[in-house]
C-alpha cells in the first residue's frame, strides 16, 4: 500500500434505510430528541443539540430496513482524494459522490465497500448549522447532544481492527479469550472511547448506533417516556446498565423497523500519546454489564443488513467467534 490513508477526524453520520418515515419520526425525533435539520417527501436529516453540522443521522423513506451507509469526516478536502486512492489501491469498490447528488447538505464525497465489506463515505465538506445546546426550550426525549459511535458486525474481528488501524485509529479496549483471541475491539480517532466497534458475529451487520446525552438522568428520562406511552416500552430492548467496557451507562433501544441504538453517557478521554488498551477478559461477566446483568440473546443475534453501493442488501458471512457461547457462571451469557 503506497498511498497515505485518509486522516480521519470522527464519526460523522449514519444513513439508515427505514419503511415508514412518520413512525421513524415518531421514534428518533418526537421521542429522543433528535432535531430536525433538513426534510422532504422521502428523508429527515437529524442532529444532536451539541452539533453545529449538518447532520449526525440520515433517514431514508425505502423498501426494507437496512443501513446504507455509515459516514466519516476527514480533516481536508485532499484527504477525500486519499481516501478514494486508498480504496482503490485495496482493490475495493469505489464511488465518487458530487455534492448534490448524495446526501442533503454534504460535500464532495466517496463511498466505498470496505474490506469488512460495510458501505463507508468519507467526505470533508458539510453544512453548518445553528448553535442549539442552549436552547433549552427545544431540547426533549433523552436530549440527545451527538452521534458517538458506530457499533458493528463482523465475523472476523482481527481483520476489523487491524484495517482500522490502517486507518489510523487507536484501540482503547478489547475483549479477549484465554489465548488472546479477539472477540471484540473498540476503537477511536475522536479523543474518547470509540468511533467504531466490532461486535463478533455474522456480518457485514449494523449493531447499533451509539449516541450520547450528558447525564444520567436523561437516559433514564427516555425509559420513562416508553413506559408511559402504554405499548411502546417494547421499543426497550436492554438496560439501563453500566458497561464494563467504556463505563458508559446505557440503554438500548430498537426503533419501529428494528434498528438498536444505544442512548449513552459517561466514558472517558483517550487522548493520551501513550493510552494503553485496556484488556477484558471473555470470561468476565462485567464486560457488557458492570453489574453482572445477562445480556439478552437478541442482543448478541440480531442486527441491521447492509446495503452495496447500488442499494442492494450485501451477503452475510457467519461468524469465526461466538462470544455469546463462551459460558460464564451457571447461564453462559453473564
Amino acid at each position: 500500500m503506497s498511498t497515505q490513508a485518509p486522516d480521519v477526524v470522527r464519526s460523522a453520520y449514519a444513513q439508515l434505510s427505514v419503511t415508514d418515515l412518520g413512525a421513524a419520526r415518531w421514534f428518533w425525533v418526537d421521542t429522543l430528541g433528535f432535531h430536525i435539520q433538513y426534510e422532504d417527501a422521502g428523508t429527515l436529516c437529524l442532529r444532536g443539540t451539541d452539533e453545529l453540522t449538518h447532520h449526525s443521522l440520515v433517514l431514508r423513506k425505502g423498501d426494507i430496513a437496512a443501513l446504507d451507509h455509515i459516514s466519516y469526516r476527514v480533516r481536508t478536502p485532499e484527504d477525500v482524494d486519499r481516501a478514494e486512492k486508498f480504496f482503490t489501491e485495496l482493490g475495493r469498490p469505489v464511488r465518487r459522490v458530487p455534492r448534490g447528488q448524495g446526501t442533503p447538505g454534504v460535500g464532495d464525497a466517496v463511498r466505498v465497500i470496505d474490506p469488512l465489506g460495510f458501505p463507508v463515505e468519507f467526505f470533508h465538506d458539510i453544512d453548518r448549522a445553528e448553535r442549539l445546546i442552549q436552547r433549552f426550550d427545544l431540547h426533549r426525549g433523552a436530549q440527545i447532544a451527538r452521534l458517538d459511535h458506530f457499533n458493528i458486525c463482523t465475523p472476523d474481528i482481527p481483520a476489523a481492527y487491524a484495517h482500522y488501524k490502517s486507518l489510523g485509529f487507536g484501540c482503547s479496549e478489547t475483549i479477549e479469550g484465554d489465548e488472546h483471541e479477539l472477540y471484540a475491539a473498540w476503537m477511536y480517532r475522536k479523543q474518547t472511547v470509540h468511533d467504531v466497534a466490532f461486535t463478533g458475529g455474522a456480518g457485514p451487520r449494523l449493531h447499533h448506533l451509539g449516541v450520547a446525552t450528558h447525564e444520567s438522568h436523561q437516559v433514564l428520562r427516555v425509559a420513562d417516556i416508553l413506559g408511559a406511552l402504554n405499548k411502546h416500552q417494547d421499543h426497550i430492548e436492554r438496560g439501563p446498565g453500566r458497561h464494563g467496557v467504556s463505563n458508559a451507562f446505557y440503554l438500548y433501544l430498537r426503533d419501529p423497523d428494528g434498528h438498536r441504538v444505544e442512548i449513552y453517557t459517561s466514558d472517558y478521554y483517550t487522548g493520551d500519546p501513550d493510552h494503553e488498551t485496556y484488556r477484558w477478559s471473555v470470561h468476565d461477566d462485567r464486560r457488557r454489564d458492570f453489574w453482572g446483568n445477562a445480556v439478552i440473546e437478541s442482543w448478541y443475534k440480531e442486527a441491521t443488513p447492509v446495503l452495496g453501493l447500488a442499494g442492494k442488501p450485501l451477503p452475510v458471512s457467519d461468524a469465526l467467534l461466538d462470544e455469546s457461547a463462551v459460558r460464564v457462571g451457571a447461564d453462559g451469557l453473564g
